[in-house]
């Protein structure tokens, strides 16, 4: 490193060089920096000695690069460009103060609507921005910096993780249902009500087959009566007392709490998956992304800890 820096100009050299390169002229190039004639000729003149070659043939009212001072700038440009395109993309990055979070319409509005006047006033000078999909989207490609998924984060190479919430699935009702057709205490008890089915279009879930195969109860699939491919729509016809569904813990404790959905049929399904905050390794969060992550992280904690 020490050789590298005895090599290489300083970074004003580099600029002075570039424009005078650029313009083939020093004096277009001492106007363009502010700076005098002299001083560009000056500077330029060092940088030769200090690489032990001519970059520019001096005519007497005019200057050329060489070969190598073609080749030179042309290094040299890029590598100013890449530097000033850096610099410029991590301090918009520290200016920023919203931040997308790429999710699910079901997490996006079971698990953080209900959660966003405490976001606010735990992070007030930050402006969320929630983007839903009915698929993961790639955030390597999108200039998105967090996403929740579920499933193994073995299955994402590309990302770092962190838990927010384990798979725990289980039937829930409405009490009008229980009170019309009584509140099926067994799996088996499940077989003979209506129940509304999750067609997920796009991301794997659990579905009925799965959660009877482990209550050991033997399940054949009858006659869908309602088979719907938005979960929320799935909860809001349970709502309505249309049937039984599956609910996933962390989206439906809301309703659980306030008593709008009970948990039926007595049986309780860990996946041994779970649901996590996610952002690319390509890039750096910038710090209000990370307070946001931080503070999802924290939240899910809170829940699987009983909110303390």
């Amino acid at each position: 490193m020490e050789t590298l820096r005895r090599l290489l100009p300083t970074a004003s050299t580099l600029i002075i060089f570039e424009a005078a390169g650029r313009h083939q002229n020093f004096s277009r190039a001492a106007e363009e920096l502010g700076m005098t004639q002299a001083a560009v000729s000056y500077a330029v003149r060092k940088l030769e000695d200090q690489l032990g070659v001519p970059l520019f043939h001096r005519e007497h009212r005019s200057v050329e690069l060489t070969d190598v001072g073609e080749r030179f700038l042309a290094d040299v440009t890029m590598g100013l460009s890449r530097i000033q395109r850096s610099a410029e993309d991590i301090r918009t990055k520290g200016r920023e103060s919203n931040v997308t979070l790429a999710a699910s319409t079901a997490f996006g509005s079971m698990w953080m609507l209900p959660r966003l006047a405490r976001f606010r006033a735990d992070l007030p000078e930050i402006d969320l921005r929630i983007q839903t999909s009915v698929r993961d989207l790639d955030l390597d490609e999108e200039p998105i910096p967090l996403g929740v998924r579920g499933g193994d984060p073995a299955s994402w190479p590309r990302y770092h993780s962190a838990m927010l919430a384990p798979e725990v699935v289980f039937p829930v009702a409405s009490p009008g249902f229980v009170e019309k057709r009584g509140r099926p205490e067994r799996p088996e008890d499940l077989l003979r009500l209506p129940l509304i089915h999750l067609e997920e279009p796009v991301r794997a879930a659990c579905d009925w087959s799965e959660w009877f195969a482990s209550t050991g109860v033997r399940y054949t699939a009858q006659p869908r009566r309602l088979a719907i491919n938005d979960y929320v729509l799935v909860i809001q016809a349970v709502l309505g007392g249309e049937g039984v569904a599956l609910g996933w813990q962390h989206l439906v404790g809301e309703q659980l709490k306030s008593g709008a959905l009970v948990p039926v049929g007595g049986h309780v399904l860990d996946t041994n998956l779970a649901f996590y905050v996610v952002w690319p390794r390509s890039r750096e969060l910038n710090a209000q992304a990370r307070r946001v992550r931080d503070w999802l992280v924290e939240e899910g904690r809170r829940d699987r800890e009983g909110r303390r």
